[in-house]
């Protein structure tokens, strides 16, 4: 009967499904794909200011860089951002950026 025994196939089949993560003060961004590296920071960064937090971390890792300036570059022109930093040395260091959100 084929590979899908008899049964409609899923449009969707394959697509990438959403994935829905607890909001804390950091979020590790290596388990994302770079491609959808920004979209998942512009996410987070509405999420953690609605929850009220004033400072997030976005631990992108050390590497040769490229997804560090793209983060910044993304969080240059956020409304939200009110600043942002390397994590100190026992938070990540330069692995890592620390954002000040802006009040709500």
């Amino acid at each position: 009967m084929g590979d899908h025994d008899g049964m409609a196939r899923d449009p969707h089949e394959g697509d990438a499904e959403e994935v829905v993560l607890p909001i804390e003060d950091a979020i590790d961004l290596h388990s994302f794909a770079p491609r959808d590296v920004p979209d998942v920071v512009t996410s987070y960064l509405e999420a953690a200011r609605e929850k009220g937090y004033s400072e997030v971390r976005l631990i992108h890792g050390r590497g040769i860089g490229v997804q560090r300036q793209r983060i910044r570059s993304l969080l240059e022109g956020h409304p939200d951002v009110e600043s942002f930093a390397d994590a100190p040395a026992t938070r990540g260091g330069w692995g890592a950026t620390v954002v000040r959100l802006r009040p709500r």
